[in-house]
């Protein structure tokens, strides 16, 4: 990873001055700064700086260019019919996602400026005295959570390239080595765990307030699920389903009869003064035409996801068009979803089927179904029960976060997503972006494709 100094502070310390929708109060680091928090750090600096992680975190997600948007279009859940940008179509459907874009060279910088922050404060928490044993714990355990998340969004996006590991190398020239995907999957586990350990140790409070997205998780045991539920989506994703179960079974799983799937952990929006807005709510996003089409009769997901406008209200772009539209985000407020209780139950479903016991992953599948206003999956064979996983995930996950891009990709049926038009491509990955390729010239990373290998 390459950030200039000056660059890591801007980014860095950006999100501190704004609010995560429900009014905190963070006072201003940029003065004295990150060098301040480094030397001489406080209660009051390292407290506002866990809310800048949160605030980072969240950075990148709900634009119209952000994570969702960019992975949706990927994974052909939606369409951004922007006419004053032509790569919405040209770059993310029709060609390789290219380096030096604020397309293909996305989630990479931010991430690794908020983990840079997290690193600054894992130093810091130390050294203040006031925050020993558990509220330093706590913290400990909040920012190795918080860390994992960012590395995670790096490699769910670069894939088989890789990412970055080694990120508290001494000096902004230093660069730490392109470790290999099973590396950073590796590392992302191993931050969740020890996270998970001071989790525990952390005792009943934290010592810096919340976004309203994390309602219910804002104390470190009830955290603590949150970072399992995390892990057990990490470990589906390593094909660990032995850890997934257990991992489930230390979250917030609840599939009891008055369970709440949307129950869980959300980014907050709003708009108050210095606050972020869920950019999601763009005019130009329309849902790709499949999302009805491949839907199941009378399938509620649908029809609460997805509604149909009149056609002078349709939109398109290159030949391209959709009279469809997302109804989940209909206000700047709206938050948007980092793990929810209906994902939960997925991944249970999952590992059971990967384990072979396939009247378990039915039986879980059926209470996704049953919500969703279906009757009881028909499937019986392990190929139709995992045909059954993806599309139940992809559309209690629709727009939520890549879901379904990710899910084909790493179930090696990436080649079942349509193509619009002759020409047009699959992005299997995110490339390296010019500027980290700038500073490792011969690196073998940077010649690799969005295309794939």
């Amino acid at each position: 990873m390459r950030i200039k100094t000056t660059t890591l502070s801007c980014l860095a310390l950006a999100g501190l001055f704004g609010l995560v929708g429900c009014d905190l109060d963070v006072p201003d680091l940029n003065n004295p700064g990150l060098d301040e928090l480094s030397e001489n750090p406080t209660p009051s600096g390292v407290n506002a700086a866990c809310t800048g992680l949160l605030i980072g975190n969240r950075a990148g997600t709900a634009t119209a260019n952000g994570y969702v948007s960019q992975l949706g279009i990927l994974g052909r859940e939606s369409y951004n019919f922007d006419a004053a940008d032509p790569r919405y179509i040209g770059e993310l459907l029709a060609g390789e996602l290219q380096p030096g874009s604020p397309f293909g060279g996305a989630f990479w910088g931010g991430p690794y400026a908020n983990i840079r922050l997290a690193e600054i404060v894992l130093d810091a928490v130390d050294r203040v005295a006031e925050f020993d044993g558990a509220p330093a714990s706590a913290i400990k355990g909040f920012v190795h959570t918080i860390k994992a998340l960012d590395l995670l969004r790096v490699i769910t996006t670069r894939d088989t390239i890789g990412g970055v590991i080694a990120t508290d190398t001494d000096g902004v020239d230093q660069l730490g080595p392109i470790a290999s995907k099973e590396a950073v999957y590796e590392e992302i586990a191993a931050l969740l765990d020890q996270g998970a350990m001071e989790l525990a140790d952390g005792g009943d409070a934290f010592t810096f307030p919340f976004s309203a997205g994390y309602a219910g998780f804002d104390t470190p045991p009830t955290f603590l699920t949150f970072n399992r539920a995390i892990r057990a989506r990490v470990a589906a994703y390593m094909e660990d389903y032995d850890t997934v179960l257990s991992a489930l079974g230390e979250s917030f799983l609840d599939d009891s009869a008055t369970g709440d799937l949307n129950a869980g952990v959300f980014h907050s929006y709003s708009t108050g003064a210095g606050d972020a807005t869920n950019g999601l709510t763009n005019p130009n996003i329309y849902a790709h035409p499949s999302v009805v089409e491949d839907a199941e009769a009378d399938d509620a997901r649908v029809a609460a996801k997805v509604v149909q406008v009149p056609e002078e209200e349709a939109g398109g772009a290159l030949g391209l068009t959709s009279d469809l539209k997302f109804t989940m985000y209909t206000s700047p407020s709206a938050p948007v979803p980092i793990i929810r209780n209906e994902e939960l139950i997925l991944l249970r479903a999952e590992a059971e089927w990967a384990q072979g016991d396939l009247d378990l992953a039915t039986a879980d599948l059926d209470i996704v179904r049953t919500a969703a206003g279906l009757p009881a999956t028909t499937a019986t064979t392990a190929m139709e029960v995992e045909d059954e996983i993806l599309y139940n995930r992809r559309y209690s996950l629709l727009f939520e976060g890549g879901h379904r891009w990710i899910d084909l990709r790493r179930f090696d049926r990436l080649d079942e997503l349509p193509l619009d038009q002759e020409g047009f491509v699959i992005n299997v990955r995110f490339p390296l972006p010019s500027a980290e390729c700038d500073g490792r010239p011969g690196e073998a990373a940077c010649t690799k494709s969005s295309l794939g290998d």
